[in-house]
């Protein structure tokens, strides 16, 4: 201090001006050297030779400087192939463990992570580029919590998923913005659930998955338990497609999503996908506008933007409009950018000079389309991908950058009067990731949170993550849930899965006008050609063409509508408009349902009766299945007030209040077999848990579905809440998963082919999916048809976040 002169402490003092306070690389260096800064696949328990069937290597570079950190051995097919196989014959001996010592082995691996987290930040940091403060305080941690939250459910999974089994060998691939937290995300609950794994990290960041196969040696762990396959999207295809892979978790791009649902279409591969997002944050006039400038500080320009639930787009209510962009506006020319080693330094650099142009490139637009746009005054180093932080004002809700993923540092700014008006404009998206609400009405943000289409609701607060509280979207962001128990359901099949058996018989053709006519039995002998069901009323279909529907020794029974695109989109239209349902008290529901079943029950001999007709079982089999049917009702209205959300507490000050909300409108494509019980035990639950059916009953047996809607009729069921379309199911359920507004489909068609139609066409907006793949539900046996399996692929979890104190 004493060659310190007074001047320079007094500028000091003045300035106010950060010191550099670099992180030292030295371990990390050591560690790749000690590599030679070369690294190839780690498959069957060890790091594999040098040589791979492409024989081709790239390179990751730090992206603060370009410097080459280490090359990377291209995968091929061929390497996925082993990898695969390594999988496949680890899974017999892991999954036959006991649920203790697969415990441990996640613990051990959270502990070696905790040993060695500094290394993992400062190599994470320098993969990645973000700053060394974000992997040392949220990344490594995160990544450690994971695994020990999963270690927990590996020792209790045999109590709380008694009925359930592992898929087997989960192929997974991971994104470049979180490398070590996606790769904790995805690994921890498939081996706490007994699968073995096959991992791809990005391209662009794999170095601290091979630092952690190295703990997965130490470990102890199997061998062939855990698999990483390095490359680019040729390895990550061929993991897709490999069929020895039992299911596909894939976190990424939502165009790359469709890709993924598309190849996986039809192929009984389980599917997880998390995607892209634009997070809007609603700001109140009476919100703490000062809070509100640090959440989008650790909204947005946290880890450079490169985050799926950024909050990248916010709604100001024009009151304080003008006051919080000041405040926004001073906050952005206090933010750092440098050399993400430096401890002082608020923002990273861009992952990759291709990441750079494209921010570039979508602001440029956006301006075009008349944004203004302001940026911090920081200094820019002169190596590396640095963008600076970014604000977009008077962005109109048509700007390609108020619903373009930026995946940048850049938060697109436009205004609000009312709350209806912004949860208009929250809601006015293909994504449906996240969202953040600030108000100090409680009551407000409460109010708007369960009506936000999004995953997770930040309330007065942004960005918090804990392995207890389910992560994943609605909409274009994806379907599937990581982390809590629902994202253990993820890694999990019921075991009757292995039981079915593919339908071994044809589906009877309907005899139409172009085919002739069929005697008609006495049951036909007055002509009564029952309608379609649009909208709470009859309605004939729109091409006014009928299909004849015939007993078993060819007798017509009589005449149903051949449904169309039209009728598909009339019935959607009804279901839209029946969206009071999802709001309705879960006790008036089961109240409904119980009416169903009381009005099933007072014609109970006459479904027997045309069910006997329909399909030629005895007297004692039809009147037994419409007595399961009612037992069906009975079990679902029970349900409906009882199938709630969790509450969750967080080692943070915060609670979760975990929501089952209803998907929205579904389709559901029901069986042949027992046509009276295998609709109502796919709709019943529908619309147990407050979705609204747009229902194709039985190809071959449809005259249950059309009695039944004069069931529906006289038992208060709202209009529009159920919706039923007779015809082929070949030419219709594409239709029907192609519509925009049809939020999930549930196939239980006997043709497999009508699920791979049904997958396929369903990728173009991710709606959820349930197909049986062609495999035969017995409808009688309980524990295949019907359970709480069925309202958890009716219902979404919403996290909502609350945090408490002063």
């Amino acid at each position: 201090m004493a060659n310190v002169s007074v001047g320079k402490v007094r500028e000091v003092f003045e300035n106010m001006e950060y010191g550099p306070a670099l992180e030292s690389d030295v371990n990390v260096w050591d560690w790749l050297k000690s590599h030679r800064q070369k690294f190839t696949h780690f498959i069957d328990g060890k790091f594999t030779g040098e040589n791979s069937k492409n024989g081709k290597w790239f390179k990751t570079k730090n992206p603060a400087t370009g410097e080459m950190l280490a090359n990377i051995l291209q995968g091929s097919s061929e390497d996925v192939d082993i990898a695969v196989k390594s999988a496949r014959q680890a899974f017999p001996k892991w999954q036959a463990l006991s649920a203790f010592e697969r415990g441990k082995y996640l613990y051990a691996l959270a502990r070696l992570i905790q040993k060695h987290a500094r290394l993992f930040a400062v190599l994470e940091t320098m993969d990645n580029g973000k700053p060394i403060r974000e992997t040392r305080d949220i990344d490594v941690p995160t990544a450690i919590r994971h695994f020990y939250y999963h270690a927990g459910w590996a020792q209790i999974l045999e109590d709380e998923f008694a009925s359930y089994r592992p898929y087997g060998v989960v192929g997974q691939i991971i994104p470049w913005n979180f490398p070590l937290v996606m790769l904790a995300w995805k690994i921890a609950p498939a081996l706490a659930a007994g699968n073995t794994v096959v991992l791809k990290p990005a391209e662009q960041t794999p170095l601290t998955a091979m630092l952690f196969a190295e703990l997965c040696i130490e470990a102890g762990l199997p061998a062939g338990v855990v698999n990483i396959v390095n490359g680019d999207a040729i390895a990550g295809s061929a993991i897709v497609k490999h069929k020895d892979v039992d299911k596909i978790a894939f976190t990424g791009s939502t165009a790359v999503g469709k890709l993924i649902r598309q190849e996986t279409a039809g192929s009984s591969k389980a599917l997880t996908l998390e995607l892209g997002g634009k997070s809007p944050i609603i700001v109140f006039e009476d919100a703490d506008l000062d809070a509100v400038v640090e959440a989008v500080v650790d909204g947005i320009w946290f880890n450079q933007g490169e985050v799926c639930c950024a909050i990248s787009k916010m709604l100001v209510q024009e009151g304080v409009a003008d006051k919080l962009r000041q405040k926004l506006e001073a906050r952005i020319n206090k933010l750092r950018l440098g050399n993400p080693l430096d401890k002082t330094i608020d923002m990273g650099a861009i992952v990759s000079k291709e990441q750079l142009e494209n921010i570039k490139s979508l602001v440029k637009l956006g301006i075009a389309d008349g944004a203004e746009e302001v940026k911090s005054n920081c200094n820019l180093p002169q190596e590396g991908y640095f963008y600076p932080p970014t604000i977009l004002f008077n962005v109109e809700p048509t700007n390609i950058v108020a619903e373009t993923e930026i995946f940048g540092p850049v938060l697109s700014v436009m205004s609000f009067r009312t709350h209806t008006e912004a949860l208009k404009l929250a809601n006015n998206s293909r994504y449906g990731l996240a969202a953040s609400i600030w108000s100090e009405n409680i009551n407000l943000a409460m109010e708007l949170a369960p009506k936000l289409k999004v995953g997770v609701v930040w309330i007065n607060s942004t960005n918090f993550f804990d392995a207890a509280c389910g992560f994943g979207g609605y909409k274009e962001s994806g379907f599937g849930r990581e982390g809590g128990k629902e994202g253990m359901y993820a890694y999990l099949k019921p075991s009757y899965i292995d039981e079915l058996k593919i339908y071994d018989n044809k589906i009877q053709d309907f005899i139409s006008k172009e085919h002739g006519f069929a005697p008609a039995t006495e049951m036909v002998a007055i002509d009564k050609t029952p309608k379609m069901f649009v909208g709470g009323k009859q309605v004939r279909a729109d091409n006014n063409y009928s299909l004849s529907v015939l007993s078993p020794d060819k007798k017509l029974l009589g005449h149903v509508g051949e449904g169309g695109r039209k009728d598909i989109r009339n019935a959607v239209e009804a279901a839209l408009k029946a969206e009071n349902w999802g709001r309705a008290a879960h006790h008036l529901r089961a109240q409904i349902l119980y009416y169903i079943a009381e009005n099933l029950e007072k014609r109970k001999a006459e479904f027997a009766n045309k069910i006997e007709l329909m399909t030629g079982v005895s007297t004692t089999k039809a009147t037994t299945e419409v007595e399961l049917s009612l037992e069906r009702l009975f079990f679902y209205a029970a349900w409906c007030d009882k199938f709630e959300g969790n509450v969750h507490f967080p080692p943070m000050r915060t609670v979760t209040v975990a929501m089952k909300e209803p998907i929205g409108v579904m389709g559901i494509i029901c069986p042949n077999n027992n046509p009276l019980l295998g609709m109502i035990s796919l709709v019943a639950p529908a619309i147990a848990m407050g979705n609204r059916v747009v229902l194709l009953p039985s190809e071959q047996h449809p005259l249950s579905a059309t009695d039944f809607y004069q069931i529906l009729e006289t038992s208060d069921v709202p209009a529009g809440v159920v919706n039923i379309i007779t015809g082929q199911h070949t030419e219709i359920s594409k239709t029907l998963a192609e519509h925009s507004a049809v939020d999930a489909i549930w196939c239980f068609a006997e043709d497999k082919e009508i699920s791979k139609i049904v997958e396929m066409a369903s990728a173009d907006n991710l709606k959820r999916t349930w197909c049986n793949y062609g495999l035969k539900y017995d409808w009688f046996d309980k524990k295949q048809s019907t359970g709480t399996e069925f309202l958890q692929h009716a219902v979404e979890i919403k996290n909502i976040w609350i945090p408490y104190g002063e």
